[in-house]
């Protein structure tokens, strides 16, 4: 409980710090132009150009700042960069956004609804250009676009932060070495989705590289009862270290 509440008031102070804490929604030419550069971004993704695809991102966001997806792909150009406190900023940034955007959404519904089924059509022209997506891709987009749908279906007083954005944060937190950042985050992912199994998987890596083995078992065996695959020479070191 005590480990919960934490990860709730990291995520709280997070959010509550972006500067997007009282952005206004974009007008319609701009939410236009910055699909339109969205669109630009996906393209030098897909085509492994990862600096151009930042740029176009970038270019997004200035002409609409809660364009939640632009933030999240910006994330994953700069981790391909291997930008990785760049990728943090970018995904605390999403986090931001989408919070702005349920803040908004009791005022103004109709238009937050619309933008949100805006970002739910990119995702879903994603999935059908691309032909060979591997399993974990296929997974992160389905996720991706079930967090939209429910925050569209169900309004909730109290905002959620999606559990792949959380999951992304860490990941980057984790590539830049800050291991303690990186467990709050896969912790909360794990709050907000008990059967999250990359989330288990990757916290169950940091408890090994922090020397808790009872945490790392139970990890492994949490992410392999979600149906994830565990990597057997992780599990072979966990069962190496000494109690």
């Amino acid at each position: 409980m005590a480990v919960e509440l934490a990860v709730r008031v990291a995520i709280v102070v997070l959010i509550g710090a972006t500067p997007l804490f009282g952005q206004p929604l974009a007008d319609d030419q701009s939410r236009r132009q910055a699909l339109e550069l969205y669109r630009s971004g996906q393209e030098h993704m897909a085509a492994e150009r990862f600096e151009l695809a930042a740029q176009s991102y970038t270019a997004a966001l200035e002409k609409d700042p809660l364009l939640g997806v632009a933030h999240y792909q910006l994330g994953q150009a700069y981790m391909n960069l291997r930008q990785y406190r760049s990728a943090i900023e970018a995904y605390k940034s999403c986090l931001g956004a989408m919070a702005r955007l349920h803040a908004l959404e009791e005022s103004s519904k109709f238009e937050v609804d619309k933008q949100r089924e805006e970002e739910i059509r990119e995702l879903r022209i994603e999935v059908s250009q691309l032909k060979n997506l591997s399993a974990l891709k296929r997974t992160v987009l389905d996720q991706r676009l079930r967090a939209l749908e429910q925050q569209r279906a169900e309004w909730n007083p109290e905002f959620r932060p999606p559990p792949f954005v959380l999951l992304a944060l860490g990941s980057a937190y984790f590539r830049n070495g800050e291991l303690g950042p990186a467990e709050e985050q896969w912790e909360a992912a794990v709050d907000a989705d008990p059967k999250y199994g990359e989330a288990h998987n990757n916290l169950a890596v940091v408890y090994m590289m922090t020397r808790r083995k009872k945490e790392a078992e139970n990890a492994v065996k949490a992410a392999e009862k979600s149906g994830f695959r565990v990597n057997p020479q992780l599990k072979e070191d966990i069962n190496k270290m000494t109690s």
